[in-house]
């Protein structure tokens, strides 16, 4: 790209969990941890949970590579509301009901369903080197054993997750524990850190620390992790509403080891990037 083109963006979110999607299919574009920082500034830049940039897929069974950045820079491996985005957009684009999007951590089918967007996360993996652990251990019940929370249960839904029942998620500091727990020992490459409190058994309130973006108001991956653990402690059955700040979330764990997640999204605005945002890495 030359060096003081500006670049289109379109900011969109998935139940508030927000994302600033760039188009690099056509015009190759390349982000340094930087200016994600740069543009992830709620202040100076646009503001995101995660930057998203769309490239040619790698894998001849997708129709998108998407690339996903955390607002502190770092690269991540999923992310099931920006899915849902990046789906609908494309989506709306080629007027088809189906698409494959492709990550770092593999492929993600999806599809429309009714208004909403329904996508394949893919199999939860729940050996302690998935998630990864540090050493090896029962991911069923992790021992942290900071402020009275009991263990956590742990999966990779493309990315690390840990997940703590609680009986009441008011009563949790989250902004002081999820930062300690995001770079526990335990979790050699960080985790996502999530707080549940069940309901009933069809029904879970969640909040999410995500690592290299905080405190988020939802978390399609971590609605992920926690249905997948609460319905191996048998707290619930294989399908369950994951409750956010603005909505809700479908989960359901099938048979076959795949987790669907089904939910709507929203595009918020769209507008151009100054060229200073980038500081001359792209």
């Amino acid at each position: 790209m030359k060096a003081m083109e500006s670049v289109p963006f379109a900011k969109m979110h998935g139940l508030g969990n927000d994302f600033v999607v760039i188009d690099g299919r056509v015009r190759p574009i390349r982000v340094s941890a930087a200016a994600a920082q740069a543009i992830g500034d709620r202040h100076t830049g646009v503001g995101f949970d995660q930057l998203i940039v769309l490239e040619p897929p790698q894998s001849a069974e997708a129709d998108v590579f998407m690339r996903i950045l955390n607002a502190d820079g770092s690269e991540a491996g999923a992310c099931g509301n920006a899915t849902r985005c990046v789906v609908s957009k494309l989506l709306a684009e080629n007027g088809r009901d189906r698409i494959v999007v492709e990550t770092i951590s593999g492929l993600l089918p999806a599809h429309r369903t009714g208004i909403e967007i329904t996508v394949d996360m893919g199999p939860a993996r729940l050996d302690w080197q998935d998630v990864p652990l540090a050493q090896a251990m029962d991911t069923l019940a992790v021992p942290i054993g900071l402020d009275g929370l009991g263990d956590a249960t742990c999966c990779s839904m493309g990315n690390p997750h840990a997940t703590f029942f609680v009986p009441d998620l008011n009563a949790i500091d989250m902004a002081r524990l999820g930062p300690i727990l995001e770079h526990h020992a335990i979790f050699p490459a960080r985790a996502n850190i999530g707080f549940a409190q069940i309901l009933t058994p069809e029904r879970i309130r969640l909040q999410v620390w995500e690592r290299g973006a905080g405190l988020t108001l939802a978390c399609g991956s971590g609605a992920c992790a926690t249905l997948v653990a609460a319905a191996r402690r048998g707290l619930t059955g294989r399908m369950a509403e994951i409750l956010v700040k603005h909505g809700r979330l479908t989960i359901e764990w099938r048979a076959d080891e795949h987790v669907l997640m089904t939910g709507p999204v929203a595009t918020s605005f769209t507008g151009t990037l100054d060229p200073s945002l980038f500081a001359g890495a792209v």
